[in-house]
């Protein structure tokens, strides 16, 4: 499948900003079933390009001279499989041990402990057990916009029983580490249809050591991961993989303003 992705943030502060500094994980992830076609990102100030730990593209992005809007346009195309849970399988940065401890946003208590090991029981398939885990989850953890902020951790939306899909994938995380598998966070984008709200999106991938593979699960829609997503980045939680995260000295009080469009065509 082709995805067709614009992706405009637009940062518009009450005063004068002195400095920017914005770590930018904008860029698709190269994989065996994902592929750029073309990708551009369009962006004022001096850009550094390089690798993070977890594989991640990362453009370091300043801004040194005041300026009171700061507006990030990103335009592309990528190619992706459509086979539903198969490996889209990456060179690996880090040891799948490393996606296996508790990191900040995903620390789990007795009560969600508790939760996974029932939500998660079985003697079945792997795949089949995460599946009905995430089918919990969701359940669990309603998706509602707007209930929950970024830096809110796993325990914080299981105890307020609703969030956003990151919200969602943190607490799919935080269940598979205290079963000691190891789980990663996903960023990315995700063609919802022609019907569909959905555009930027996160999700989870649980190493399969039988397999040798991550296996994706969108924990929002309680199913495998297919050729409708598209990857940014990954890592231990949300502050790992989070598309635009950075500071910035000045500014005041601060309007954010995001528009995604994903597409399996231009014209759309």
């Amino acid at each position: 499948m082709l995805l067709h992705v614009r992706h405009e943030t637009v940062y518009s502060y009450a005063e004068a900003v002195r400095y920017t500094i914005q770590a930018l994980r904008l860029t698709p992830r190269r994989e065996a079933r994902q592929r750029v076609v073309s990708w551009s990102i369009q962006a004022p100030g001096r850009r550094i390009e390089q690798v993070d730990a977890h594989g991640n593209m990362v453009h370091y992005l300043t801004v040194e001279s005041p300026h009171r809007e700061l507006r990030l346009l990103v335009n592309g195309v990528v190619e992706t499989d459509e086979t539903d849970g198969q490996p889209n399988s990456d060179a690996l940065q880090l040891s799948p041990l490393a996606y296996r401890t508790a990191s900040s946003l995903t620390a789990t208590d007795a009560a969600l402990a508790a939760f996974a090991a029932d939500a998660f029981a079985g003697s079945d398939d792997l795949r089949l057990r995460l599946l009905r885990g995430a089918q919990a989850v969701a359940a669990a953890v309603a998706w509602r916009p707007g209930s929950m902020q970024a830096s809110d951790t796993a325990i914080s939306a299981f105890q307020h029983r609703e969030g956003l899909c990151q919200d969602q994938a943190h607490v799919f995380i935080a269940c598979c580490r205290a079963l000691g598998l190891s789980a990663r966070y996903v960023s990315g984008y995700l063609y919802a249809g022609a019907e569909g709200s959905v555009a930027s999106h996160a999700w989870a991938e649980v190493w399969l050591d039988s397999l040798g593979h991550w296996y994706g699960v969108d924990i929002t829609h309680a199913r495998p991961v297919a050729g409708q997503h598209c990857r940014l980045a990954v890592g231990r939680d949300y502050l790992d993989a989070a598309p635009v995260r950075g500071m910035r000295r000045g500014g005041g009080q601060e309007r954010m303003q995001v528009t995604v469009l994903v597409s399996n065509s231009p014209q759309q």
